[in-house]
């Protein structure tokens, strides 16, 4: 027996194996099994250059676990080695001038990147103890076993052992017990093992017999050999394709289609990803592609492979020239991966184009799905939006699809401001927002159906793109002024009369939280609405931009800021605005006449110091005014407290401001119960 000593302390070799180079426990198996499978293609590329004329045999990786002895056996028919190749490999390799790379690297995880191939050693993530049985292929080899209980010190004797290839035996530590369970190594081994090149067993298939399980004699394959990455497209069908994606999300609905990756210059990379149906929320979407470094599983997380819109893409992509660390789990930086990415982009931007040129009609039936993957590319990705633009569709609220440049043609006749601004009339709620839509379909406009996730991020940059042009919501105005072409107005209301209705209503408005009306009268022609409820464009959208954008949160703070508009040429509105002057005129004759009588004086008063400066006025003039402007306001005040004490038991103005509300959702709770009450007693 040789025992020997490692050189440098337990305190120092397996605390940085632990920090540094496997933060994740579960990886032992799959650096354990992935070593088992290096060896044993090894063997066989030895077999195929005749090198080795032995018989192969059965090459499968064996996983075993036993429970009662408390041990996890990996096993391989592959090379195994002499004594001489576990001091090189295993002794030295990783240890030797252990003490100066820990000195140097002790205080940089990133920095030990590449430098040893310590994947052995992820052993003693779990075990307190670790066995290697192993006998070389070569040639009058003799078995041995070499054991380390995770001290500097270790033992390396001949053994007995009858057929080539290397058990690697983990004694589990008591903390780490969890791994002795089938379900949690079964579950380990499909995630990291479940397409290694070789054939890796845990066990054997079990059936019901006599009311429990049992084994059989068949092998518990874990993995798949030959995934359809690694086969030529020309060799697949469109159900192997799904039914690869079924088995990789097997809840997931049926992809839109794929992309088959295929290269091997200036950089190798093969895989297949596939389009998912992604209607909303973005972030459920994420980490659905597997990287995989010559079949074998290191991530779910590629944000630094693929352009960041590219990670709602779902499936595989493995390739042998990702830089990954000695654990390999982390990025490094590295020229090969821009490659690869930009590789990808062009690859997706082109598939598109494919389907957008040969098959529109399914292009178009794809679309709400395809749309939001699109419109985060264009969002994110500079060069993604110059090829998108080209196949990006716009989708109208009668379920019609066009191009930007098709769209634009489409409306530039008839959609065009006294300014020469292109204006995209859109709605977000078909349901909510019907009487603004029939509204400006009825002006011969077209309203673009704009209620994605990303759509208002999206209107915000297409109004940088497009030239001389303005996104408008319907609801945003009335339908005369979403679009001002200098068109001959009807004939306005005088302004106290404006003045009066503004007053009627307003002091009548609901008061909800964080919501501000502003009241006011328009000719907007007799057959329309009486009423109407408009949310400014700019601060809506600034409001809808908080929700997706932190460093906008403070617009979210701010007050809804709604308009009541009243059209003076309604009936209904033009009735209420009579029978309040008749009703009110007795108290509304002498304040009225006050506030012509201060409104003349202060306009005599500010006519006599115009041109004068602040020292030049007497005290006495400035304080009349004063006086003048704060007697004015109070008899203003003084009317409409006249007028909204009239307009409180009116019930056709609550039944005007409650039909308004009630289209635009806003009528609830109370509101809405005597609102209904209301109406039956007026039917």
């Amino acid at each position: 027996m040789q025992k020997g000593n490692i050189g440098v302390t337990t305190e120092n070799i397996f605390p940085i194996i632990k920090k540094f180079l496997y933060s994740d426990h579960e990886i032992f198996l799959r650096e354990l099994v992935s070593n088992a499978v290096d060896a044993t293609q090894k063997l066989k590329t030895l077999a195929a250059t005749g090198d080795f004329k032995g018989e192969l045999g059965d090459l499968t990786v064996r996983v075993k676990v036993d429970k009662e002895n408390g041990t996890i056996t990996i096993s391989d028919r592959g090379l195994g080695m002499t004594a001489e190749e576990i001091d090189k490999y295993i002794n030295q390799i990783a240890f030797s001038g252990a003490n100066d790379f820990l000195e140097k690297y002790k205080d940089d995880a990133n920095a030990i990147i590449g430098h040893f191939g310590l994947g052995f050693y992820s052993a003693f993530m779990v075990a307190k103890t670790v066995d290697i049985v192993t006998l070389s292929y070569k040639e009058g080899a003799k078995a041995v076993k070499w054991s380390c209980d995770g001290s500097p010190e270790f033992t390396l004797e001949e053994t007995e052992r009858s057929d080539r290839g290397t058990d690697i035996i983990l004694h589990v530590d008591e903390d780490c017990k969890e791994f002795l369970e089938e379900s949690r190594l079964q579950g380990l081994l499909t995630k990291y093992c479940h397409f290694l090149a070789v054939p890796v067993a845990f066990g054997k298939k079990k059936e019901w017999k006599d009311g429990k399980q049992v084994e059989t004699d068949e092998d518990n394959l874990i993995n798949d050999t030959c995934p359809i990455w690694t086969k030529k497209p020309s060799d697949l069908k469109e159900e192997d394709y799904k039914k690869f994606y079924r088995d990789l999300y097997p809840m997931a609905d049926e992809p839109l289609f794929w992309i088959h990756l295929n290269v091997d210059y200036p950089f190798n990379l093969t895989g297949v990803l596939y389009f998912p149906k992604i209607k909303s929320n973005i972030d459920l979407q994420r980490n659905k592609i597997q990287l995989y470094c010559n079949q074998v599983y290191v991530t779910d997380s590629v944000e630094g492979i693929v352009p960041d819109f590219l990670t709602l893409l779902h499936g595989v992509i493995d390739s042998p020239d990702i830089p990954l660390n000695v654990s390999r789990s982390y990025l490094q930086s590295d020229s090969n991966v821009k490659k690869i990415s930009t590789y990808i982009t062009k690859k997706v931007s082109d598939r598109l184009q494919s389907i957008f040129k040969n098959d529109r009609k399914e292009f178009e039936e794809k679309w709400d799905d395809l749309k939001i993957f699109i419109n985060y590319g264009m969002l994110t990705q500079e060069d993604f939006y110059e090829k998108a633009s080209k196949f990006a569709l716009f989708k109208d609220t009668d379920n019609k699809y066009y191009t930007f440049e098709e769209y634009q043609t489409l409306i530039k006749d008839n959609q065009t401001d006294k300014n020469g601004s292109l204006i995209y009339l859109y709605a977000n709620n078909l349901d909510e927002q019907y009487t603004y839509i029939d509204a400006a379909k009825n002006k011969g406009y077209n309203v673009l159906l704009m209620d994605g996730q990303l759509d208002v991020p999206m209107i915000n940059m297409l109004e940088q793109k497009f030239e001389k042009s303005h996104f408008t919501r319907v609801d945003s105005d009335i339908v005369d002024r979403l679009i001002v072409k200098e068109d001959q107005k009807g004939e306005e209301l005088p302004h106290d009369k404006q003045e009066v209705l503004s007053s009627l209503f307003k002091g009548q408005m609901p008061k909800v939280k964080k919501t501000e009306f502003h009241v006011e009268a328009h000719a907007l022609g007799e057959n329309n609405a009486p009423i109407v409820i408009t949310q400014a464009e700019y601060m809506r959208r600034m409001k809808d931009m908080a929700s997706i954008q932190p460093g906008m949160s403070f617009y979210g703070e701010m007050p809804d800021m709604f308009n009541l508009v009243l059209n003076s040429d309604h009936r209904l509105i033009k009735q209420v605005l009579s029978d309040a002057e008749t009703a009110c005129a007795e108290k509304l004759v002498p304040v009225e006449s006050e506030i012509a009588m201060l409104t003349l004086r202060r306009n005599e008063l500010q006519k006599a110091q115009e041109g004068k400066k602040d020292e030049e006025i007497p005290t006495a003039e400035k304080d009349e005014l004063s006086d003048v402007e704060k007697k004015i306001e109070a008899q203003k005040t003084e009317k409409e407290n006249i007028l909204n004490g009239y307009a409180a038991d009116n019930k056709v103005v609550h039944q005007l401001i409650d039909l308004a509300l009630l289209q635009n959702n806003m009528l609830k709770g109370e509101a809405l119960t005597n609102f209904v009450k209301r109406s039956v007693e007026m039917i």
